[in-house]
């Protein structure tokens, strides 16, 4: 008798796609599609891409000789979709046409759920889905509450890979994810930190476009008044305000590279500049870390930092020196965003979790 449980999870980016597959817990294969502009370049919005994409992936899997009609799951990346609960979506006529236009916006990730459900449409009882995108609410009202009502905050955050650390770290520790209040940051392109409480995330700054400390490419917060004048100031046009914003912020525009690496590298061999501005963007983690501590009024278990910077032992110190009075520090470098989507699917295949109707 057949046990497989055999698992394809798609993760799509502006200029890749990787792949994954899985027996259960076991990773099988693994692999990344480079696309080129040029390759890129006939899309005019990135739903269009989807066929394409699609293409290459069915290509990785049959030259890895995997039976497509063996999957049960076919788990993808989540998109720019409503906001929802975290959890695990089916991919839906619904959730489908909001990711073909784009409702929350045009992102590599809308892809995942596109294609995922085209595969699975074509192998007898295999399910599609999503799991945490981005796009993950559980905000507490009183979060929502910006100074304005014409502009709520919003939650829009690396929630697949926060949550899927979250839920490792009570495991390390003994616990229960839903009995802990932790403050997860996550140190990437993007830099989100989020206050868990018993097992959700009741505030955490918006990390795509909005608010929050700067990060390699992305500005963050902003003094307000600075910015409207900006924007009516008649030298930039509105796409290029939204770039500085996302793309040519934070690193970016101090020091003309987004890559935290170079950065650190610099510092170390005596660049003044780069070592002030890195501890800069320590220090503005360090406030929302402290900002999410009294959100949970104190009574923090613990902190964990994770994603790529998190490798650097230079960085996290710095962020150390600043926090490490609030609870006890866990460092989990990286983002294993893949394995955080087979162990989605694994949970519904087990029928540890339940899928969700979007």
């Amino acid at each position: 008798m057949n046990q497989k449980k055999l698992i394809l999870a798609i993760n799509p980016g502006s200029t890749s796609t990787k792949i994954a597959v899985y027996d259960a817990n076991e990773q099988l294969f693994i692999t990344t599609i480079r696309h080129s502009a040029e390759e890129l370049a006939p899309y005019e919005k990135v739903a269009q891409q989807y066929e394409f994409r699609k293409g290459l992936i069915l290509e990785e899997v049959s030259k890895a000789n995997f039976d497509l009609n063996e999957f049960k799951v076919i788990i993808g990346r989540g998109g720019l979709i409503r906001p929802v609960a975290s959890g695990i979506w089916n991919v839906n006529e619904k959730m489908l046409e909001d990711l073909r236009n784009g409702l929350g916006g045009e992102h590599a990730s809308n892809l995942g759920g596109l294609i995922a459900f085209d595969i699975a449409s074509k192998i007898p009882g295999a399910k599609a889905v999503i799991a945490d995108p981005v796009v993950v609410d559980e905000l507490n009202d009183i979060a929502r509450v910006s100074g304005h009502p014409l502009m709520p905050r919003k939650s829009v955050f690396h929630a697949l890979n926060q949550k899927a650390i979250a839920r490792r770290l009570a495991k390390d520790l003994n616990k229960n994810y839903e009995d802990l209040n932790l403050i997860g940051v996550h140190l990437g392109g993007g830099i989100s930190v989020g206050a868990h409480q018993k097992g959700k995330v009741i505030d955490v700054n918006q990390a795509l476009d909005g608010d929050g400390p700067f990060s390699p490419e992305r500005t963050g917060s902003l003094p307000v008044n600075e910015l409207v004048s900006l924007c009516f100031s008649g030298k930039y046009s509105e796409k290029e305000i939204r770039k500085f914003l996302v793309g040519q912020g934070g690193y970016v525009a101090y020091l003309g590279t987004n890559d935290a690496q170079k950065v650190e590298l610099a510092a170390k061999d005596g660049d003044e500049k780069a070592s002030f501005i890195q501890k800069a963007m320590a220090y503005q983690i360090s406030k929302e870390i402290g900002a999410m501590a009294t959100v949970l009024k104190g009574k923090v278990d613990a902190i964990f930092f994770t994603g790529g910077i998190a490798y650097s032992k230079d960085f996290v110190e710095l962020l150390k020196e600043r926090t490490s009075f609030i609870a006890p520090i866990h460092i989990y470098p990286g983002e294993d965003e893949m394995g955080a989507l087979a162990q989605n699917a694994l949970m519904l295949i087990d029928g540890v979790a339940k899928s969700m109707e979007y």
